[in-house]
């Protein structure tokens, strides 16, 4: 799972940090700058949502339900009127009034995106089951997904895709394309066989090269570990590991196994250093927060909590600048990596990661507890009201409470 800015046509991709952006975008012959769009009241964050508006909403909303935040209907809304008729959305429409159309640039990763955070707030059961429909219409062959409909499977969607077919309430193997391929299949083949190949032995690669080789991609092998357990963008903790990571050799590794070689992987890279670095071609030897914050809810997901206290500690001491610069996605991955690993993410490394992500956006409504502390309030309030009731009548005496007695009972006399 990344930051996506990316532009919803990719003829290639490369990574950087956190975003994956078009091949165009990195070698510097992007096209001519525009104008940034004005941002719409119910969105988080202050830089251009063209790339990205859907996606860092998404996170957004799904990071604060699951602190226990009502997010603004504003923000809700705002998500589910980027939806386009078929159930499909695109990274961002600045006129979500308009028709969508063959121009129209929808894509898997922000259609799954919304599907997960829409599906977590409930009430939109009619738009999901339509994202997930459009999702099914645009499955490849081999069972994966590419970014948009008909690109080359890639792990990052795939596994984004099953987290949102699982979010609505379905089983992703048992969606399969007319050939049979399951979106377990198309991650199985991602994945890198453990044959002591080096430090790609048990990783996933975003998609094979020209040559249909594998190389491991630390962003691909976070997203489908995930992918690989079935499970989403927020997970919890799962069952810790008796006996560590191994990288197990098999010709075909089921889902599970391949998940478990993917940690395995991450263990490694996290073994020597506490952080993920760039994984872009040529880049300076620098951090990669949100690809390391993804690692954790990774290492988690798989039963690898004691792999995860480094990485995370890490992150506490030294993700607040990134995380100021880069804006809600980022918070929000912080918060996500903070819940798998039951760390409290309003005490993150002395931040309070659901008031900055909060700061953002539009004000929530309320949080889980300061409705249940209204609710306790106002039965507290009746109580007293009942008590000071009961003294009221006491001190009238006979008096008062005859005259509430006959006024019943005349009531009652036919």
């Amino acid at each position: 799972m990344i930051v996506r800015r990316t532009a919803a046509v990719l003829a290639a991709t490369v990574v950087i940090g956190t975003a994956l952006v078009p091949a165009a975008v990195a070698d510097g012959s992007s096209p001519s700058p525009t104008a940034s769009p004005a941002i719409p009241s119910g969105l988080f964050g202050s830089t251009d949502p063209t790339y990205d508006g859907v996606w860092r909403q998404s996170l957004a909303l799904l990071a604060q339900h699951t602190v226990g935040e009502r997010p603004a209907s504003k923000a809700v809304d705002w998500l589910a009127g980027q939806q386009c008729a078929n159930g499909a959305f695109a990274a961002y429409r600045a006129d979500a009034a308009a028709a969508c159309d063959t121009k129209t640039m929808v894509d898997t990763n922000s259609t799954a995106a919304a599907v997960q955070a829409l599906a977590a707030l409930g009430g939109h059961d009619g738009g999901t089951r339509k994202a997930v429909g459009w999702l099914e219409s645009v499955q490849n062959k081999d069972g994966g997904w590419g970014y948009t409909a008909g690109g080359p499977s890639d792990a990052n969607s795939t596994s984004v895709v099953v987290g949102a077919l699982a979010a609505a309430g379905g089983k992703p193997g048992d969606v399969k394309s007319k050939e049979g391929g399951s979106p377990y299949d198309a991650l199985v083949k991602l994945s890198v066989p453990c044959d002591g190949k080096g430090a790609d032995a048990g990783g996933f690669a975003y998609q094979p090269d020209k040559h249909g080789a594998l190389a491991a991609n630390a962003d691909a092998t976070a997203a489908a570990v995930l992918g690989s357990l079935g499970k989403g963008l927020v997970t919890t903790a799962g069952k810790p590991l008796p006996h560590g990571y191994t990288c197990e050799k098999a010709a075909t590794p089921t889902p599970g196994q391949a998940a478990n070689n993917g940690a395995f992987q991450l263990a490694r890279l996290l073994h020597d250093t506490p952080y993920l670095k760039s994984a872009m071609p040529g880049a300076k030897d620098r951090p990669d927060y949100g690809n390391t914050a993804d690692a954790v809810v990774a290492l988690a997901a798989q039963g690898g909590i004691a792999e995860t206290k480094k990485p995370l500690a890490w992150l506490e001491k030294n993700s607040g600048p990134w995380a100021t610069a880069s804006g809600p996605a980022a918070y929000a991955q912080l918060i996500l990596a903070a819940h798998a690993t039951g760390t409290d993410p309003r005490a993150f490394g002395g931040t309070d990661l659901v008031e900055r992500l909060g700061a953002t956006g539009p004000a929530v409504q309320a949080s889980a507890g300061a409705e249940k502390k209204d609710q306790k309030d106002q039965k507290d309030d009746n109580k007293g009201v009942n008590v000071w009731w009961i003294i009221g009548v006491g001190l009238v005496g006979g008096i008062g409470i005859g005259f509430l007695i006959s006024g019943r009972s005349k009531k009652q006399q036919p």
